[in-house]
């Protein structure tokens, strides 16, 4: 945690101050695992990190105000995603290898913070602008990458000048978001998740590369 932690009314937390906050969020992450979000109460939230409502109180105005600051903490690592495509080669068999790396990425990150992306998607789909703006935060940070390698492979005559590369990113990006979200349910359709990833970066690679890729 990096900068100044202040209290609902202004005071910055001390260490002690500090630590009691974190294991309230954490233990509010720990919880949207395994409660729906409309559940979780702060008086639930307070007696699992062992402390009072009141102390809640002092940190977080109410759990939607907790669950934005998981939220945020989230979408800065989202940042991160970006490095899976900048500066790829999506040439040859380099191009198969970053659609694999995107895949793998992309689907890893979404498990990891399953419970509050779930969150995230349920506040943007309701017209929640707060939540809207750290989903597109996260989606960005691929989109945008995406959106330079299409754009850098029509450069050198490789994709076709009448591709609108950020149509294509955009699209595969909202694919990857929706296939993430999804992964357990595709065991009902008798698909394996062995069986997932590489057929999802086949069709990454495709949609960048126009092409078959070289493996």
């Amino acid at each position: 945690m990096t900068g100044q932690v202040r209290t609902v009314d202004g005071r910055v937390a001390g260490r002690r101050g500090q630590a009691t906050r974190q294991k309230l969020l954490d233990c509010l992450s720990e919880m949207l695992s395994s409660s729906p979000y409309r559940d979780v109460k702060v008086i639930d939230v307070a007696r699992k990190a062992g402390t009072s409502p009141a102390t809640f109180y002092q940190y977080f105005p109410d759990v939607e105000g907790a669950v934005l600051e998981l939220a945020e903490e989230m979408a800065k690592e989202g940042a991160g995603l970006t490095e899976l495509v900048g500066g790829r080669s999506w040439v040859g068999k380099a191009g198969w290898q970053a659609s694999e790396e995107l895949v793998e990425g992309f689907l890893d990150f979404w498990r990891r913070h399953d419970a509050i992306l779930r969150v995230v998607d349920l506040g943007a789909a309701e017209g929640d602008k707060r939540f809207y703006k750290i989903r597109m935060k996260v989606l960005n940070s691929v989109t945008n990458s995406l959106t330079d390698a299409v754009k850098e492979l029509q450069s050198k005559g490789r994709v076709d000048k009448d591709v609108s590369p950020g149509a294509v990113a955009g699209s595969l990006v909202v694919m990857l978001a929706g296939v993430a979200s999804h992964q357990k349910g595709f065991t009902t359709w008798g698909v394996k998740q062995a069986e997932l990833r590489p057929n999802l970066a086949l069709l990454v690679h495709l949609g960048i590369t126009g092409k078959k890729p070289v493996r």
